[in-house]
């Protein structure tokens, strides 16, 4: 399902693979992490329940959450539906918004594009005590109450959130509100796999019994697989090797596909707050960090390659490619009876594309960078599931690497704790 190929990577060193690679295994066991345990963090039961009653009852959904609870529904959502879903005259499906952010004209901008009455609003905190979305949601929940009174302003809301702590988790209770349980043992930015990726995506059509057997597969993979084939364990060993023993502090990720760039968004927040950590397991002071970069190719071959090529070697280049694109792309023929344009001449856009990227790779190749192509078959639910749990899993062992907690974020929590501070 995903094959990867390295160009110009350093030989490796003083690492006993396989040895390694048991016992990154038997560390993540230990590290109490539910995404590793994917029938525990998922009620599909419910989600069905749910996904069928409110079946054409609303035109819109809007996404209340921040980082790890809207970043995953928006890249799947990207990945999977139509990229102009919103704008299609004929819909099955909801026209779908993503509020990430609380500046005052996206939220004043929404509304102008939305009936409230016509919206179902699915509010996600982990901590069910994230201020930005709780202000959404206090915002639009008093909207809603004088519009159509709050017994149904009720019914235009599901909660995501803690199981059984936080201000979101009570007022569901108190409310009666739909809601849906974040296990707490799995954080934001692995929760894509749970009800705050899955609730959004059954609500908009995708196949998530076949996302889900594409996390499966891959940490089967993972378990079953030795050090040679074990492509996860690659990934993060090139990172880490780069990191520490190449002085490469930046990882840009490349896709060659419109529809997988906010999947690098989502990896952004997975490697950034992941790995970028003050302390490792033993209280030595290290600030230990991986700054993650988003590309997208062809469109930033015009933007940023002169600097990836020429200048500093501190980058480690990672590009997703997919072999099929579109079930048309071979018949978008490029014609032109131009002298100076007949190199075009007769060619798809995907040769094109597929043409451009092997050269962005041998010119990155040429100024003696290291490359990782990443290869998947076709863009479909199982395989972005795959990507998904592969991508996670290389974060998860990478961090094992370099004997850091990979699954805190106390830098993240102190700008919580400050925010609140400076309001009181």
């Amino acid at each position: 399902m995903l094959k990867i190929s390295k160009h110009y990577q350093l030989p490796p060193q003083n690492l006993q693979p396989s040895q390694q690679l048991e016992i990154i295994k038997q560390k993540l066991a230990t590290r109490n992490q539910g995404w590793l345990d994917i029938d525990n963090a998922i009620n599909l039961e419910k989600i069905d329940q749910v996904a069928i009653k409110l079946k054409n009852k609303f035109q819109n959904i809007v996404v209340l959450g921040i980082g790890g609870s809207a970043l995953g529904v928006t890249a799947t959502l990207k990945a999977l539906k139509h990229l102009y879903t919103n704008e299609l005259a004929t819909k099955t499906t909801p026209k779908l918004y993503i509020l990430d952010n609380i500046t005052p004209e996206f939220i004043a901008e929404t509304l102008e594009v939305v009936d409230l009455q016509q919206t179902l609003f699915i509010v996600t905190t982990k901590s069910g005590t994230t201020p930005e979305t709780l202000a959404q949601y206090f915002y639009f929940r008093e909207l809603l109450n004088a519009k159509i009174g709050t017994e149904q302003a009720k019914k235009h809301f599901i909660f995501i959130t803690d199981p059984s702590k936080g201000t979101l988790r009570q007022i569901a209770i108190n409310d009666q509100i739909e809601n849906f349980e974040i296990p707490s043992n799995i954080g934001g930015r692995f929760s894509v796999l749970t009800a705050v990726g899955l609730v959004p995506m059954a609500l908009m059509g995708v196949d998530i019994r076949t996302m889900i057997n594409g996390f499966k597969q891959a940490q089967t993979d993972f378990q079953t697989q030795n050090a040679a084939d074990n492509q996860a364990f690659d990934l993060a060993y090139q990172q880490y090797q780069n990191y520490t023993e190449g002085k490469r502090n930046i990882n840009v990720l490349m896709p060659y596909n419109n529809k997988l760039f906010s999947f690098s968004d989502w990896y952004r927040q997975l490697l950034a707050e992941s790995i970028g950590k003050a302390a490792d397991l033993d209280g030595n002071e290290v600030h230990i960090g991986i700054t993650p970069v988003n590309a997208l190719g062809v469109t930033d071959q015009h933007s940023q390659v002169q600097l990836y090529t020429e200048g500093p070697d501190d980058k480690l280049f990672i590009i997703l490619k997919t072999k099929e694109n579109h079930p048309n792309e071979h018949q978008q023929i490029i014609k032109t009876t131009d002298e100076n344009f007949q190199f075009i001449n007769n060619i798809s856009f995907k040769k094109l594309l597929d043409t451009e990227m092997d050269a962005t790779i041998s010119a990155l190749v040429k100024y003696k960078k290291p490359v990782t192509e990443i290869v998947i078959d076709k863009l479909t639910a199982e395989s972005l599931g795959y990507l998904y749990m592969f991508f996670m899993l290389s974060v998860g062992v990478l961090g094992e690497l370099l004997n850091i907690n990979t699954y805190d974020q106390p830098g993240v929590e102190l700008g919580k704790i400050l925010t609140k501070e400076n309001l009181i």
